[in-house]
Order: structure tokens, then sequence, then C-alpha cells
């Protein structure tokens, strides 16, 4: 815990240096490095807290899963809000020719996207002249925003005396049982739980545990297999938010819906919106539902929207309901599906940076490829690709399925552990399960 609390502590601080540093980037080389420090930041606290949610709260872990990606879709949404008012609505650069002139020049995030992507030699953009932008304003207040963050993480570790300066003044924010959970009865159902908790327990001595090779001795292809698969319905689903959010613009500006671009703007607004909604809906569905049926539900809505949206491929009134639907079913996908591998793998941890990373992978090169493929053979085949990339994640969740039943089951004891059983203490005074 005091590792991944310092690695989020220098994770979030990392991210509003880098927000601060953003704008006074001068060249592309500095800013690249820039924004890979922050992509690195992301990606440690994308790992970091999902995997510490799982380890900590276990079978309960899917509520605080869905809480969690709530969050992180709520601040999708908002942080566009807030750059919006300082983003100039005619071009950024004035030359002599064009200062005067410049209010008439549409701004360069849309006169850059024209029907004919091909034919930019009528749009005159000066590139040399004065700059005139407010956009930095954006950055520095995002990095304000985020600054409460690492002060907070900090916080916390001082009250948990894991400060090595500040280690004897301090008192625990809450004891090891309570932040665990353990204080209530054990369950009939957590009874497997309870037996495979002293093997599962070496998975957890520090923070790279899971890369260790003696974790892997002994596992059966199952092990692995679930792994894989649940990775690869996340590099799916992931990739199709990506992509989806990332040229369901151009699609819809594109024959034959040929959507005003104003219009065409609130699509990708409307999409996080409603993985947002979905996604707080999900908050207390997932009390009540088990994670497997969520991913089941999640998956295949996807197939049935891209189905819909291919044929009423000439609506624009269905693109907008297409578009609400899609985020709908994809909102809780990721926490569902990382709160149902563990529950196999018996929450050993490492299954969750597998499948963040599979995720990220995805995201990263489904947009890619649907860009390549979009510019070779039209916008139709954006919804083509959505439709191919949705059937391959209900294959790969039907593979899941079944490596599921062939995953060997945790040995029980059923016999000596008993649901009267008190709870078990270790030699430092800690429950047990």
């Amino acid at each position: 815990l005091a590792q991944s609390l310092f690695a989020l502590f220098a994770s979030s601080l990392a991210i509003s240096l880098v927000f601060a540093i953003i704008p006074l980037c001068h060249n592309v080389v500095v800013l690249a490095v820039v924004m890979a420090v922050a992509g690195l930041a992301m990606g440690c606290i994308d790992t970091i807290s999902n995997m510490q949610l799982v380890k900590i709260y276990q079978k309960d872990s899917a509520i605080f899963l869905q809480a969690l990606h709530f969050f992180v879709g709520f601040g999708a949404l908002l942080s566009p809000l807030i750059a919006d008012p300082f983003l100039s609505d005619t071009n950024c650069i004035l030359s002599n020719s064009t200062a005067n002139a410049s209010s008439n020049l549409p701004h360069i995030r849309k006169s850059l996207v024209p029907h004919h992507p091909g034919n930019l030699s009528h749009y005159d953009l000066p590139m040399k002249g004065m700059v005139v932008t407010r956009v930095s304003y954006a950055f520095w207040i995002m990095a304000l925003i985020n600054l409460p963050v690492p002060i907070a993480v900090f916080f916390l570790l001082y009250k948990e005396r894991m400060v090595p300066c500040f280690n004897s003044s301090s008192h625990p924010l809450l004891s090891a049982d309570e932040l665990a959970m353990e204080t209530r009865p054990a369950e009939k159902d957590d009874l497997s739980t309870t037996v495979q908790r002293p093997h599962a327990a070496g998975g957890h001595d520090d923070l790279f545990s899971c890369c260790q090779s003696k974790n892997f001795r002994g596992a059966s292809y199952t092990y692995f297999a679930v792994h894989i698969t649940g990775a690869l319905v996340l590099f799916m689903t992931d990739g199709i938010v990506g992509e989806y959010s990332g040229f369901i613009y151009s699609y819809a500006v594109e024959e034959p819906l040929s959507v005003v671009h104003k219009v065409a703007g609130y699509l990708p607004s409307l999409f996080w919106g409603f993985i947002t909604l979905g996604r707080l809906i999900s908050i207390p569905v997932s009390y009540r539902m088990k994670p497997a049926t969520m991913v089941f539900i999640n998956v295949v809505g996807v197939l049935i929207s891209f189905l819909l949206l291919l044929i009423f491929s000439h609506s624009v009134v269905f693109l907008f309901v297409g578009t609400a639907s899609l985020g709908l079913f994809l909102s809780s996908t990721f926490p569902s599906m990382l709160a149902y591998t563990e529950d196999i793998l018996q929450y050993k941890g490492c299954a969750t940076t597998v499948l963040v990373t599979g995720a990220g992978i995805g995201e990263m090169v489904l947009q890619l490829l649907v860009g390549s493929i979009i510019h070779d053979q039209g916008s139709y085949s954006f919804l083509v690709c959505g439709m191919i990339f949705g059937g391959l994640a209900f294959t790969f969740y039907a593979f899941l399925l079944f490596f599921h039943r062939m995953y060997p089951k945790p040995s029980s004891d059923l016999d000596d552990a008993s649901p009267a059983k008190p709870a078990v203490t270790d030699d430092t005074g800690q429950y047990q399960r």
C-alpha cells in the first residue's frame, strides 16, 4: 500500500507539473517528451487505483470500480467544458495580411475538417506572425484543479504513518481491519477466499510481485487463458470507445449524412455523457447483478447498437440515438470485466495490470487502424469496423466463459471452515478472511 500511494503521489504531482509546462513548450520534441511523461503518469494512476480497489475490497470491489470509472468519465466530460472558453473562434496566428480580416476566418479546428480532407490548397493559414491565444490559461487551470489530488494522497500517507520523517506524530486514519473491511462476519460465499488467502498473500508482498516468475510456476493453461481473453475483450471495447469518440464527428459530416459541423460537434459530447451516465447507473446495479452478467449485457448491447447503426445509416436521428445507446453499453464494460476476471482468479491482483494494459493498447491501436481504413475506404467503413470489433469482443467473451468453466476451483476444506468459525488472525494481529 505504501508503494502504491507513493507512486500515486508522484504520478498525480507529475500531471500538474506537465499541464503547467505544456504552454511553455515551443519545440515539438520537448512537447512530445512532456506528453510522454503525462501518459506514463496517467497509466500508473489507472493501473494502481484499479489494482488497489480490487485488493482491498475483493468481492465488494465491483461497486467501487464502477464508482472509480464514473469519475473517469465525468472528468472526460468536464475537462473540455473548462477548456472551451479559452479556445479562439478565429485563427490563432495573425500575419500582417490577415490581422484585419481575422474575425472572418473559421477556427483552425473547424477549417481543417472539410468534406474533402485531401484538398486544403484553398485554405490560406498563416504560420508566422503574432500569436493570439488564451489556451494556456486552460492548461494552467487544469494544473491547479489537479493539485489537490497529490496533496490528498500525501495527507493519506502522513495519516497512515508512511512518510519516514513524520511516522511518529500522527494517528492512523483507519485501522487495518477497517480499511480492508475485515470487521464484518465471514459469509458462506467467502469461505473459498478464506482458504485461498494464505496462498494468494504471496502475490501482494509488493507492487511488482505479480511480475515474479515464481507466481507462474505450476499454473494451468487456463490461468493464462483467462488473462489473455479478458485483456482481448477490453482491447476491443476500449478500442471502440477510442475510435468512436475520435471519428464520429468525421463520419457525421461526410456523405450520406452530411450533418452540419456545429450539430456534429455534439456527438462526442453525447457519447461521453452517456458513458458517464451509464457508469453512474452501474454503481447501484453492480450491487445486485453479477459482473459476468453485466459484461454479457454490455457486449451484446454494443453489437446490437452497431447493427442498428448500419441498418439506419442514412438517419441522422438514429445516429444520435445509436451514439447514446453505444455509450450506455460501453460505460461499465471495463470495471465489470475487471471485477469478473479478478473473481475468477481469487483476487491475486495480477489480472488488473494485464487488463489495463490490454485496454490501453486497444485504445491506441484501433484508432490508428480505423483512421487508416476510413482514409482508404471511406466513412461507411467506420461503422463496419465497429461492428467487427463488437463481434470480436463478444467472441473473446465467449472464450472467457469457456475458460472460466475449465479453470480449477480453489481447494477449500469446507469441513474445517464453517460459517460460525471466528476470523483467524495472523502473527501481526490483523484479521484475515
